[in-house]
């Protein structure tokens, strides 16, 4: 096991701020600049990193150089829980220079750290929440270089212990980042197949998609909502529901919400696509019988009507039981509803076909809201047959089941690399790197 040492930064390098801009000059060399937002978005900067460029004088590459072991920080933010992200140079950069908005951190010659290991140990929670607490500013924080240098860095004195620890986060890094490339080549696959499902649907004879307008045009129709197929219809949600109507905020507020009791559904509880109940309130059942309008029913269409998450829709699913909504959430109750028919109807209005018509109502209305007129003259395919309704919302059910899997996945992972973080950089618990990374392989 390998000793740890704690020591100020400043103890074992020097930083220094940029003086380069984005402008280009004529009299000055083209050189790739590394900005704010490649620090931000990356742990690790290489030269396959898309660079934008500007130009500089010799004395600024010389000056404002890069190479391999140098960090990166971004010693400016708008609030302070939001600075001091850093990023490690992993390789010598090519004619590079890095920008104004940052400064760097670069190691004396008897170099204490490994370069792998920097990006992880500089942005463990304890040094971050040492710049949050160091940053000065009111509209704008700043850390100056006083604050970087007298910030304190625990760390293995072995070299190579650093870097098998290293390894074994950059393992979760590399399955993070499989699994997010998955999740958006999930989503894309999801939004072409939607695409093809709301315009063609499925012919029930064959079990596929219908030949496309251009290829058989006597398949289609015209309607209100473009070409759809023959056997189908359009109709506004007005004559195809029982209940347009949303909920109220319960007298008192939210002194009123209990740990238990009644589901009750806010805005900030219907995302695209999904309910999530990480942040969901409860009313008693006596504020639930006066506010018995506002009860919501299995698969009732909920749609977010006001404030930043307007059109954000989910269906509400039979097994959550009881629930009631506030004056920010607005019931579909349809006629007749099923599942089928909840969770086409949630999923085409989360589309550009239905996110569409909402914005031209808001546009006309000149107002950041949707009211229940406008919601009930909103346009839907009305699909005749109950086999096809069925069939189309089976295949998005098994869209949907692969994104949550991995989904699911992905946070899974994230809080382990967090676990990973927490006991193999802090040095207070001891943890074998054999055994850490026998559980990262396992997981």
């Amino acid at each position: 096991m390998s000793e740890w040492i704690e020591k100020q930064i400043g103890e074992i390098g020097y930083f220094k701020t940029s003086g380069v801009d984005k402008v280009i000059k004529s009299d000055e060399k083209i050189v790739r600049l590394v900005n704010y937002m490649d620090v931000y978005n990356s742990v690790r900067i290489d030269n396959r990193c898309y660079l934008s460029e500007t130009s500089a004088t010799q004395h600024e590459i010389d000056s404002f150089g890069l190479k391999k072991g140098d960090v990166l920080f971004t010693p400016t933010s708008e609030t302070p829980d939001d600075i001091g992200h850093s990023s490690v140079v992993i390789e010598d950069l090519d004619n590079a220079v890095y920008s104004y908005h940052l400064t760097r951190f670069r190691e004396f010659e008897d170099k204490l750290l490994d370069d792998e290991f920097k990006a992880y140990c500089f942005n463990q929670y304890y040094v971050l929440h040492q710049f949050e607490k160091k940053a000065a500013g009111t509209t704008r924080f700043t850390l100056t270089r006083g604050s970087f240098e007298s910030t304190y860095l625990r760390f293995p004195s072995d070299k190579g212990f650093q870097n098998k620890i290293a390894k074994i986060l950059s393992t979760a890094d590399a399955v993070i980042e499989k699994t997010q490339a998955a999740i958006a080549k999930y989503k894309a696959i999801k939004q072409g197949m939607l695409q093809d499902l709301f315009t063609r649907g499925i012919d029930v004879q064959t079990g596929k998609l219908r030949p496309r307008y251009e290829d058989a045009p006597g398949l289609y129709k015209e309607s209100k909502l473009g070409w759809i197929p023959r056997e189908w219809n359009c109709d506004s949600i007005d004559n195809l529901t029982d209940k347009v109507g949303s909920g109220v905020t319960p007298t008192g507020g939210s002194e009123v919400y209990k740990s238990e009791g009644v589901l009750f559904l806010r805005s900030q509880n219907i995302l695209y696509g999904k309910l999530t109940l990480n942040d969901v309130a409860f009313i008693p059942e006596e504020i639930d019988e006066i506010m018995d309008n506002s009860r919501v029913r299995p698969f009732d269409v909920l749609l977010n009507i006001t404030g930043a998450s307007i059109g954000r829709c989910a269906f509400f699913p039979k097994e959550l039981g009881a629930a009631n909504v506030n004056q920010h959430v607005c019931i579909i109750r349809f006629k007749n509803a099923t599942k089928a028919s909840a969770l086409f109807t949630s999923e085409y209005l989360n589309t550009d076909f239905g996110q569409r018509q909402m914005y031209k109502a808001m546009a006309i209305g000149n107002r950041e809201g949707l009211n229940y007129q406008q919601i009930k003259s909103f346009n839907l395919p009305k699909i005749e047959t109950t086999e096809e309704l069925v069939k189309i919302s089976s295949i998005i059910d098994q869209l949907n089941n692969k994104l949550q899997t991995e989904q699911a996945y992905l946070q899974k992972m994230q809080s382990l690399k967090k676990g990973l973080m927490e006991d193999l950089l802090s040095g207070r618990k001891q943890v074998k790197v054999s055994e850490a990374l026998v559980t990262q392989n396992e997981n």
